[in-house]
């Protein structure tokens, strides 16, 4: 006989806030942030009010749907934080939230989110410091162009947000080719011209109906 003891049925509140998770990643992923709650609860197969329960708020919902993405962002950030050449750390890390990011849109909706009442994806901030100091590293090698700032790889996610294509794989394959294409801007060159002055851009507005 095994001396393993039986394991607990999870409860039906666990199962559905199970499910409420799993729908709200689907659509979010699909078709952004703006899925309304009612529609997250219909794909879950739960009540409004049960929805409500568990997840009092929309921003509740989407930093807890996100945490494992951001988990894996953050383990690309100091994957190549580690890297003894910051250079080739920089390009891993760019390459790789790039890929992240074209798979999952609402992940990347969240990530860049500076509005007034946005969704606080726990942890961004220290993603984000982490390549500031990974990209002076590299600037300090010379390998990362002097007036490269941290708004120019947000303005690469932006662009690679709006990659739309048939299919995810074809959404990655078009990120791919991007980011190199990116990262051919970004170094070092004595054939480079300088950069324009360095702005902060704002997330684009929800779309019409």
């Amino acid at each position: 006989m095994s001396d393993r003891l039986p394991q607990k049925p999870r409860s039906d509140a666990q199962d559905n806030r199970d499910r409420i998770l799993e729908a709200a990643r689907a659509l979010f992923s699909a078709d952004g942030l703006d899925v309304p709650m009612r529609e997250i609860a219909r794909r879950a197969g739960v009540g409004p009010a049960t929805l409500y329960r568990h997840f009092p708020a929309k921003r509740t919902l989407i930093a807890e749907a996100f945490e494992e993405r951001l988990n894996a962002c953050r383990a690309i950030v100091d994957e190549g934080c580690a890297d003894p050449d910051p250079w080739r750390g920089l390009c891993l890390v760019i390459e790789k939230i790039c890929e992240l990011h074209a798979r999952d849109r609402g992940f990347t909706e969240a990530f860049l989110s500076t509005l007034p009442g946005a969704p606080d994806v726990a942890g961004r901030a220290y993603t984000v410091k982490a390549v500031a100091a990974l990209a002076r590293r590299a600037q300090d090698a010379g390998r990362l162009r002097p007036d490269f700032v941290l708004d120019d790889l947000l303005l690469v996610l932006m662009a690679n947000k709006g990659i739309h294509a048939a299919s995810t794989a074809a959404r990655v394959a078009a990120s791919r080719r991007f980011a190199a294409l990116a990262l051919q801007a970004f170094e070092t060159c004595p054939h480079h011209a300088p950069l324009p002055p360095a702005a902060r851009p704002a997330p684009a507005a929800p779309a019409g109906p």
